[in-house]
């Protein structure tokens, strides 16, 4: 007797093996360097920056990046990224919200210019992991290794 699966299953276990393709490629002391790079200013207080901090921006990083790399089949296909972004601008901003809630929450960050500053640097966080993950995901497609 043959095991009859659903297309879900199939596309599910499909994304999952693309993702593990491209996580390969992605370094994490890049990401802990950027961590420090983006958000270090935000956290000056503490001697050692916050690993909890670290481990929930690196988290929404990978999100984004795994998004961008999603998305970019798109771009392989001759859509430009712009264009690409805005297709999946929902998203995007639902990984900026909540990075930029999570950072408050552990930051303690309350006041208004720093957190419209916070915001701004989320955004653009996210955006470049986001482009990262859309021409790392590009570029595999290019070389047929998707």
């Amino acid at each position: 007797m043959n095991v009859i699966t659903s297309f879900k299953e199939k596309k599910r276990e499909k994304q999952i093996l693309y993702e593990r393709k491209m996580l390969r490629e992605l370094s994490l002391e890049k990401l802990k360097t950027k961590v420090i790079e983006q958000f270090g200013p935000f956290y000056h207080m503490y001697r050692v920056f916050p690993a909890i901090i670290e481990e929930g921006c690196i988290d929404i990083a990978i999100e984004a990046y795994l998004l961008g790399a999603n998305y970019s089949r798109f771009g392989y296909y001759g859509e430009p990224t712009e264009s690409v972004r805005r297709r999946c601008a929902q998203e995007e901003k639902y990984l900026i919200d909540t990075l930029f809630d999570f950072l408050c929450f552990w930051g303690n960050i309350d006041d208004g210019l720093v957190s419209e500053s916070l915001y701004y640097t989320c955004e653009h966080y996210i955006i470049y992991w986001w482009t990262e993950g859309f021409e790392k995901g590009k570029k595999r497609r290019r070389l047929k290794l998707h």
